[in-house]
């Protein structure tokens, strides 16, 4: 291999992981999990899909704030309270996890797989 494919396989790798990897700092939950802790009034669920995503299907006690315009809506997040987010695979959630994080959030949960894997 030539020094510009394997630079080329470098960064594809590097930009997989990324994409893939949890944010620092964030926990992951399976859908069981969430299933067993659904109710607990220590956490706060929020659902990142659209609204016509969430009018579509949605779990009992899910808030929901699109990614979109997550930014405009932190002040309504309690910072007391664990925050579960969940989209429809788990790419918007991380996303939304990440800028959670940057602003100041401390206690986040991911749900692996969305509302793919809920059943």
């Amino acid at each position: 291999m030539d020094f510009i494919t394997i630079a080329f396989l470098a960064v594809a790798a590097f930009l997989a992981f990324k994409m893939f990897a949890p944010a620092r700092g964030v926990k992951k939950i399976d859908t069981a999990t969430l299933k067993q802790n659904l109710g607990d009034r220590n956490r706060y669920y929020l659902d990142v899909r659209t609204p016509g995503e969430f009018k579509g299907n949605h779990i009992k006690g899910f808030k929901n704030i699109p990614l979109q315009t997550l930014p405009t809506q932190l002040d309504k997040l309690p910072r007391d309270k664990e925050i579960v987010v969940i989209c429809q695979s788990g790419m918007r959630s991380k996303r939304a996890a990440q800028l959670l994080k940057k602003n100041g959030f401390n206690n986040i949960t991911e749900v692996s797989g969305g509302m793919s894997a809920w059943r």
